[in-house]
């Protein structure tokens, strides 16, 4: 590993108003290095990185960009610099190719007024083969995949000359296939001399990719430490400030004879579900595990009435219901987190009080006026109780991490007092801190007799807190066992059952 520095942030500090988001923070980035930025969700990164890439303007501090101290005013000015974020949530133009999105901006114009796609199409073309992969560059990149998509980004950092990449959750959506590619590129732009910062909370990731990494606990700069002279435990103490226990569950804490609160019976739906049968008991975290495309979130939507069954039988406390909608299914007492919370879960742009009532409104309207007083009270108490991260329940969703989001959508199916919950990947993005949070939170939810669906693809997770475990594969349920024979072994080999 190289041992240039070629960017140091130095005593970084940010203010929003009264609340500091960076309290003098520090970073150093080698050439040549691929360099971890750790912490819980709303520990500053992303504020960090909004300012050393122009977006933000900080209040106190210096960056020196290959020795020299720099201030960029705009994203623009730090890319022309050479220093690019690849996104979590991508900023593509889904209408327009590959070829279009890499170079929009920067496009060839041949007789002073036309663009030259065919010259933008070449340059693409040189980009894949670099990188090795297999791309077409006149596809509109709308029909691309995450994976696929998330090379196109970075084949665009490689066509701005880039030496500075920041990865920001950049597996968070991809299949084992499209990390593994993902990570091979990485290694390549390590080995030519490019420093890449990178943004995870998958600890696996960390040991396997990183060189170094810095740690940042609410604001602040806690340390930093060679990747392969720490451990997973002492990460996750200099992010968290405590031990977080990830023991997997022993045994189930339902009782024998406890009540069948959901029977689902030969569930059709073409090709992504095909017969699925299974029940669910009242105070039982049922998990549903399987690789990606074997249909698991689709029983949901079906569960849920955002989708319409084929066929199949659905009882609702020994009832057969009806869920042709989503108000079907909350009316049945069914509330749904989806694995996308900012596109299905909750909306960004109205304050937490908002969506935390938004799915029981009628309640808190008398004589046609809404009750706004006592919306901010209920949401106050779901915030106390969360230990949701913000200066105020008005807060906008949007202004706050994604862990924090979560919690928003979580508050809202409480109010609402839904007796079965679906988990859709309830920790997707969000760090062992918030996870440890959730956990104890569905723990207490079945405690109090709710039942949970969690669907969940990290192993750990699924072993750690269901009490039975659905196995899927291809759209067939494959397997159940209880958490007393589960293995990750076991799981994936019916997960892999073909």
């Amino acid at each position: 590993m190289s041992q240039t520095v070629i960017l140091e942030m130095k005593n970084i500090v940010k203010s929003f108003g009264p609340v500091k988001a960076l309290k003098g923070v520090d970073l150093d980035l080698r050439s040549g290095e691929v360099h971890a930025l750790m912490g819980e969700n709303g520990a500053g990164k992303s504020t960090l990185m909004k300012v050393l890439t122009g977006i933000y303007e900080a209040n106190e501090g210096q960056i020196i960009y290959n020795g020299q101290p720099v201030q960029f005013n705009k994203p623009k000015e730090a890319m022309d610099a050479g220093i690019v974020i690849v996104h979590q949530e991508l900023n593509m133009m889904n209408h327009l190719t590959v070829a279009q999105n890499i170079f929009i901006g920067r496009e060839e114009v041949q007789h002073r007024l036309f663009l030259n796609d065919q010259a933008s199409i070449q340059k693409a073309k040189a980009l894949f083969e670099l990188l090795k992969l297999d791309i077409d560059p006149t596809e509109k990149v709308g029909n691309l995949t995450v994976g696929k998509q998330q090379m196109v980004e970075i084949a665009k950092a490689l066509s701005m000359d880039a030496k500075v990449i920041v990865f920001d959750e950049p597996t968070a959506a991809l299949t084992e296939t499209e990390i593994n590619e993902l990570f091979a590129i990485i290694a390549d732009l390590r080995d030519k001399g490019v420093g890449i910062i990178y943004i995870s909370h998958r600890m696996d990731e960390i040991a396997r990719i990183t060189d170094r990494v810095t740690v940042m606990r609410d604001g602040e700069y806690v340390g930093t430490v060679n990747t392969a002279e720490t451990t997973k435990d002492d990460i996750i103490a200099m992010m968290v400030g405590r031990t977080i226990y990830e023991d997997p569950k022993e045994a189930s804490m339902v009782a024998s004879d406890a009540p069948v609160v959901l029977k689902v019976s030969n569930l059709n739906a073409g090709s992504a579900v095909k017969d699925v049968s299974f029940e669910l008991r009242k105070g039982e975290i049922l998990g549903f595990s399987g690789l990606m495309g074997a249909g698991r979130t689709e029983v949901a939507r079906l569960l849920f009435g955002a989708d319409k069954k084929e066929s199949g039988l659905i009882e609702v406390n020994g009832q057969k219901v009806e869920i042709n909608s989503p108000e079907d299914a909350i009316r049945y007492g069914i509330g749904y987190l989806s694995e996308d919370r900012k596109r299905y879960g909750c909306i960004v742009d109205m304050s937490i009080a908002n969506n935390t009532v938004m799915t029981n409104l009628d309640k808190y309207i008398h004589g046609g006026l809404i009750d706004d007083k006592r919306i901010v009270e209920v949401s106050d108490r779901f915030v106390n109780r969360l230990k949701t991260k913000t200066p105020s329940s008005k807060q906008l969703v949007r202004n706050l991490s994604g862990g924090n989001q979560q919690k928003v959508v979580i508050a809202k199916w409480l109010e609402q007092d839904s007796d079965i919950l679906i988990f859709d990947e309830p920790t997707r993005g969000i760090d062992v801190g918030a996870k440890s949070e959730i956990y104890r939170l569905m723990n207490e939810l079945v405690a109090q007799g709710k039942a949970i669906i969690m669907i969940s693809s990290e192993l750990t997770e699924v072993l750690r807190m269901s009490d039975r475990i659905v196995v899927m594969c291809e759209g067939r349920k494959t397997g159940e066992l209880d958490i007393s024979q589960a293995t990750q072994e076991r799981i994936l080999a019916l997960a892999t059952q073909r």
